[in-house]
């Protein structure tokens, strides 16, 4: 089963996310696949991780891995990648090609595990100045619409609320 839970910062998403791999887990231990790379060292994104990490306790294993998420899907596990957004941006700092990110998602959504993924949603905005952010905007909107595609579940997530939309 793949599932898709999108919304803005701050929405309630990952914590949606959590509720529902631990709702599926049954006898396995689900894996957070953490994406964000700290080689910026942001103490801001230092504390948030802590408390995401503090909330899930030890229900999940978790694993970092800011490219090449493919590599650490196993068959019939079950997976929350948090989230599709910090990859683009750690490929897009890593100079991958649009084919090799895409090539990247397609390995991942062919895994025959149950994965539940979670991206912003960073496309109601306006057209961003600079050609790096449209680039970012532009790749987020086609990731996550070619996600949504192949997930069975897909949820809106607004204020705490999942509103399911597939």
């Amino acid at each position: 089963m793949k599932i898709l839970y999108f919304g803005g910062q701050k929405s309630g998403k990952s914590l949606l996310a959590e509720e529902r791999a631990k709702e599926l887990k049954g006898n396995r231990k689900p894996v957070y696949l953490a994406t964000y790379d700290d080689r910026f060292n942001d103490l801001e994104m230092k504390e948030r991780i802590l408390y995401h990490q503090k909330r899930r306790g030890d229900i999940f294993k978790t694993e970092c891995e800011p490219l090449k998420i493919s590599s650490l899907i196993k068959e019939g596990e079950i997976y929350l990648i948090d989230c599709l957004g910090m990859w683009l941006l750690n490929a897009l700092e890593a100079k991958l090609s649009r084919d090799e990110i895409f090539r990247e998602l397609d390995l991942i959504l062919e895994k025959n595990a149950d994965i539940i993924f979670v991206i912003s949603d960073i496309s109601s905005g306006v057209i961003p100045l600079d050609s790096f952010t449209r680039r970012y905007v532009d790749l987020m909107g086609e990731i996550g619409q070619k996600t949504a595609k192949k997930c069975d579940e897909v949820y809106h997530v607004i204020l705490g609320i999942a509103r399911r939309i597939k």
